[in-house]
């Protein structure tokens, strides 16, 4: 394969690049017969709520019903941004309207809490029953809280993860907007893998932000359960250059794994010792979401094994799983990464309801990370299959350049809000 540049490499994986990946490689059918089969999508998020609209896309005969509890969706991905007084919780927020009265999807606000894949039916919390033939499962990621002492579902009311959902990002707000400068803030990041973005080394930046402006005297600690972090030597940088000695940082070797916590007290304990913090923000190990585990469709590691390139499950067929709970080789666990699965799986489907051959194409993935307000870093890469696993693309995409310019970082920042515009308009407009 051919090296490519940094800019022709960003020029090409635009929101709408694999769209256009599709149909020059043949795999977009320009004649559909699956007209009266049905394909349920369950879960509303990045991978979910962009196969349903691809879906209907690719053949408007398709019956595509879109199974999603929350009515207002909520986007992880610039979340930091509302913690760090940047955006607001509506500009944040997005609903299925659109989806439903342009594409004709049908959307059903309830939890799916069993799949049978054995009878091709989805059994809704209140009882009712979606038959299909195939299903998209995009479930997002849960937390698991069996992994620090004294902490459960009930401790994030004062020690919210701010990791899912609305609810637990706005608490994470409120309470850096009521600590007395001079306070302490405590991060946790978790073990690998998990879903970013949100980024805990984003968060931390942004919290930084919002503290020197209003709350200078303040400091954050980050103990971190890895020993190093991606990016790790841009943000070091970063913080250096704008917040000065704000952000410590400890890894696992310095005493950075949480051991447990006092939510009452607001303390966390490391092999160290213990520290007390007025604002902590534990971001606990992850898993996949609990209807796939519920559904027995995931493995001994948590996560969910997929023909990574159907993305049908191998545990089950007809059952295609699709972004943060899936295992997709060295691609991570994204929004970006969701939307392009989501498109590529779409096309799948499409191609095995009318028995055509399933052609391997490429996908991409661009993080970014905010440090402050017009300072932004990213990493991103194209994602091929090698064998049966997918794999970086050797030369393809790239990491910002430690020694950028200034003008450099107001770009990558301007590139961030332009993705994250267009990408939420592909999946909800």
């Amino acid at each position: 394969m051919k090296k490519i540049s940094r800019r022709e490499f960003n020029r090409s994986i635009g929101t709408f690049g694999t769209f256009t990946t599709l149909k020059t490689i043949g795999i977009f059918p320009s004649i559909l017969l699956a007209a009266q089969r049905h394909v349920v999508v369950v879960g509303g998020g990045f991978g979910g709520a962009t196969a349903a609209k691809y879906l209907r896309m690719m053949d408007p005969h398709l019956r595509v019903t879109l199974v999603e509890p929350i009515r207002n969706y909520f986007t992880c991905p610039f979340s930091n941004l509302l913690l760090g007084s940047l955006k607001t919780m509506e500009e944040l927020t997005h609903n299925y309207d659109k989806l439903q009265q342009k594409y004709g999807i049908r959307v059903i606000h309830a939890s799916a809490v069993k799949i049978d894949g054995a009878s091709k039916k989805v059994t809704l919390h209140d009882g009712v029953e979606l038959t299909y033939d195939r299903l998209i499962l995009s479930p997002g990621v849960d937390m698991r809280y069996d992994q620090i002492e004294n902490y459960g579902t009930d401790d994030i009311r004062d020690i919210p993860h701010a990791w899912k959902g609305a609810k637990s990002t706005l608490i994470l707000h409120k309470q850096l907007e009521a600590m007395s400068d001079g306070g302490k803030v405590i991060i946790c990041p978790p073990p690998l893998p998990y879903r970013c973005p949100p980024g805990p080394y984003e968060r931390a930046s942004l919290i930084a932000h919002y503290l020197k402006r209003f709350k200078p005297r303040s400091k954050i600690l980050i103990f971190d359960a890895k020993e190093q972090f991606p990016k790790q030597a841009l943000f070091s940088s970063g913080w250096e250059k704008l917040y000065g000695h704000t952000i410590e940082w400890f890894n696992r070797s310095a005493g950075g794994l949480i051991l447990k916590v006092d939510s009452k007290n607001m303390l966390v304990e490391t092999e160290f010792g213990k520290e007390k913090g007025d604002v902590i923000n534990i971001i606990p190990a992850q898993w996949a979401g609990k209807i796939a585990r519920d559904s027995r469709l995931v493995d001994k590691s948590g996560w969910c094994p997929v023909d990574q390139l159907t993305f049908e499950s191998k545990i089950q067929k007809g059952i295609h799983i699709i972004g943060d709970s899936a295992i997709a080789g060295s691609m991570p666990k994204s929004g970006f990464s969701a939307n392009n699965q989501a498109k590529i799986t779409a096309a799948n489907i499409i191609a095995l309801l009318n028995e055509k051959e399933v052609t391997p194409t490429s996908m991409a993935n661009t993080c970014y990370s905010f440090l402050a307000p017009g300072y932004a870093i990213s990493v991103s890469a194209v994602y091929q299959l090698s064998g049966n696993e997918l794999v970086s693309v050797k030369g393809s995409g790239g990491v910002s350049s430690l020694k950028a310019e200034l003008s450099v970082r107001r770009a990558e920042a301007l590139y961030a809000q332009g993705w994250y515009e267009s990408i939420t308009n592909e999946m909800f407009g």
